[in-house]
């Protein structure tokens, strides 16, 4: 039974991901920031999710039902969403700072014009955390709270990565001056390499749940996402390697974005940073830091159970995770004047059109 009902789920096709009703609010290179259409905002400040940069942003938006963004919709916030695209053959050259420092420094910039506050929410997952940190460290003026979820903090852990990078053998610069972008299924292979019978339980739980048409949706939803990874542009991973994975800057406080150090002590908005204990990508030991050097006096560490991604998109996920996060900036808002309220774009029939969006000012 188990096999005639993948079979027969499989015919159906994979299921639409991403499909969140949105607008284009502001495009630049090859990314694009996303705003969830809305029919009512209660709360005053908007919130910025910022995913990695090697994963699509539709991780946050995975199915109907079974989308963290539009979670957030539905509880009164008006949410934005950095989708980063996808790198070609000139995006090699594109930096740390141009990614940690200026685009995400406008995204925040547009997402905070949406509210007389002047500031948002800004959560970001996984390496989106990691950039996250490092903006708000450096330039706090637009940042109401600050967010991270599962992001790695801290990269002189034991982790398998960490170990593997920090190694003679691993030459960056020969892998940057061969291949530009480093290719996403180098990466992929490496996070592989964390877990090596993944796909082997995969299967398993896909034989044992078969007949469970909502685990297989999910199921298929995130292996979609999964496998739709986008390459790191080369520049940016160079000093990504050398200057976070190898000399852990970030924590010592000798990363630099614009021409500045970035100090995480000179994080003060109220923080709270996730950690899951069966993370074998980020363990606790590299997101947990954030907490003790960041100089918040508002500021806590979430220890949850689950994986990288599971802990994400599962239905515990949206039972326990989901609402501690909205709850959360819930407790640290306010109400949003009546005037805030916004609803759908006028004129708009589909998401993700970027000729009929609104364009908000930079």
């Amino acid at each position: 039974m188990g096999l005639l009902s993948i079979a027969k789920r499989a015919l159906k096709g994979r299921p639409p991901v991403g499909t969140s009703a949105a607008d284009v609010v502001h495009a630049e290179n090859k990314w694009r920031l996303l705003r969830y259409r809305s029919p009512e905002v209660r709360y005053r400040t908007p919130v910025l999710l910022v995913p990695s940069l090697i994963n699509r942003h539709y991780v946050l938006d995975l199915l109907p039902g079974r989308s963290f963004a539009q979670h957030l919709v539905e509880h009164g916030f008006d949410v934005f969403c950095i989708d980063w695209g996808t790198p070609t053959d000139e995006d090699r050259y594109l930096t740390f700072e141009d990614v940690a420092d200026r685009y995400l420094g406008r995204a925040l910039r547009v997402a905070s014009r949406a509210s007389d506050r002047g500031a948002a929410h800004v959560l970001g997952y996984c390496m989106g955390g990691t950039l996250a940190a490092a903006h708000v460290a450096r330039r706090p003026e637009r940042v109401a709270t600050l967010m991270t979820l599962a992001a790695p903090i801290a990269f002189s852990d034991e982790g398998l990565l960490s170990r593997w990078v920090q190694t003679d053998g691993f030459d960056v610069d020969a892998l940057v001056s061969g291949v530009g972008n480093v290719p996403w299924p180098l990466m992929q292979a490496s996070f592989h390499m964390l877990r090596p019978t993944l796909s082997l339980l995969k299967l398993v739980s896909l034989v044992d749940r078969a007949d469970d048409d909502r685990f297989l949706d999910t199921f298929f939803a995130t292996e979609t996402w999964a496998n739709d990874n986008v390459s790191f542009p080369g520049d940016c991973y160079r000093r990504y390697i050398r200057e976070l994975y190898r000399e852990d800057r970030l924590v010592r406080g000798e990363l630099s974005l614009g021409g500045r150090a970035v100090r995480l002590s000179d994080i003060r908005c109220p923080l709270l940073a996730v950690s899951f204990t069966h993370d074998p990508i980020v363990p606790e030991a590299s997101a947990a830091p954030l907490v003790e050097l960041a100089g918040s006096a508002d500021k806590e560490h979430l220890r949850l159970p689950g994986g990288h991604v599971g802990a994400v998109v599962s239905r515990a996920g949206m039972k326990t995770l989901w609402p501690r996060l909205a709850g959360w900036w819930a407790e640290r808002d306010a109400p949003a004047p009546v005037s805030d309220a916004r609803g759908g774009a006028a004129g708009s029939d589909g998401p993700h059109r970027a000729s009929e969006a609104p364009q908000i000012g930079l």
